[in-house]
């Protein structure tokens, strides 16, 4: 791959954001200067498009974004692609999460993040102060929120077009329950999971990913699928990692995750690492060689 990539691919927990769920104004800035360049740079993230704006600083843009986990493209705020999963699955889901306690957050497009209100009670109680020792604070806090401002109790499922559904658990226990059922009812109904941390998962249409997202989203912009790089953190940036010619890891990825990539930043998301790892790419000659990645080493 050369030093100048055609485009990069940034994930957005543990890597664009901090523990505390921002993005710097140093990240937006060599964000910017990439793109002056005429380096395509994307989001691709397992969050939902409406969660993105509170998290950037003022004037931050991208090329476009790839949201939960591939299953859309958003380019200037239009979508360009989309997946949907089924009314039936959705509704079947929250029946086996209901009988199992665990938290639920269900994302329709075009529309604010849901829990039925049935659920409310048991719900809340896995938010419950303290914060257990094993859960990240970034993801603590994205729940709060989610608690207090962002999702929308209702009496039943509303809508016909879902983008994802998030799970939570306050133990490592109660989650990994919940994943053998969920991967029981995959045996009957065909969709897709991936966990961003120790306590979620994500469901999403089958055979979708941020790889598929990725796929589509240079389609839409005619940029061959060389010369990428993208930066990510966790498992479900591993599709991603795989598909890329440049797999970039944050320095604050678990070692599982370290060892499978090319390159490690030298920094964590709370020291700005994305910033610092790619402005290794200002004004660089295009056809500059990359130094050799950890796989050649191997």
């Amino acid at each position: 791959m050369v030093l100048k990539p055609k485009a990069i691919f940034l994930d957005m927990d543990g890597t664009i954001l901090n523990r505390y769920n921002k993005v710097s104004v140093a990240t937006k800035e060599i964000i910017d200067d990439l793109r002056t360049q005429g380096i395509f740079v994307f989001i691709a993230t397992g969050r939902a498009f409406d969660e993105i704006e509170e998290l950037v600083p003022e004037g931050f843009k991208v090329d476009g974004c790839i949201t939960s986990n591939g299953m859309a493209g958003y380019v200037e705020g239009e979508a360009v692609f989309k997946h949907s999963l089924s009314l039936e699955l959705v509704k079947t889901i929250i029946k086996k999460a209901r009988k199992t306690k665990v938290y639920y957050e269900l994302f329709p497009y075009d529309a604010q993040r849901m829990t039925l209100k049935q659920d409310k009670q048991y719900v809340e109680e896995e938010i419950r102060d303290p914060k257990p020792d094993s859960v990240e604070i970034n993801e603590w806090l994205s729940r709060k929120n989610a608690l207090k401002e962002e999702i929308a109790w209702k009496d039943h499922v509303e809508g016909s077009e879902f983008s994802k559904f998030y799970f939570f658990a306050r133990t490592k226990e109660h989650i990994n329950k919940w994943k053998d059922e969920l991967n029981e009812l995959k045996k009957e109904i065909d969709f897709t999971t991936s966990t961003s941390s120790n306590h979620n998962v994500e469901v999403m249409v089958a055979n979708v990913n941020k790889a598929t997202g990725i796929k589509q989203m240079l389609n839409h912009f005619g940029v061959a699928a060389d010369e990428i790089l993208a930066i990510g953190d966790s498992n479900n940036d591993l599709p991603m990692f795989q598909f890329v010619s440049h797999a970039v890891a944050m320095k604050n990825a678990p070692a599982s995750i370290q060892e499978i990539v090319d390159d490690v930043t030298e920094f964590t998301c709370d020291e700005d690492g994305v910033y610092h790892y790619l402005s290794q790419f200002r004004l660089q000659k295009p056809n500059q060689e990359m130094t050799t990645s950890k796989k050649d080493n191997k």
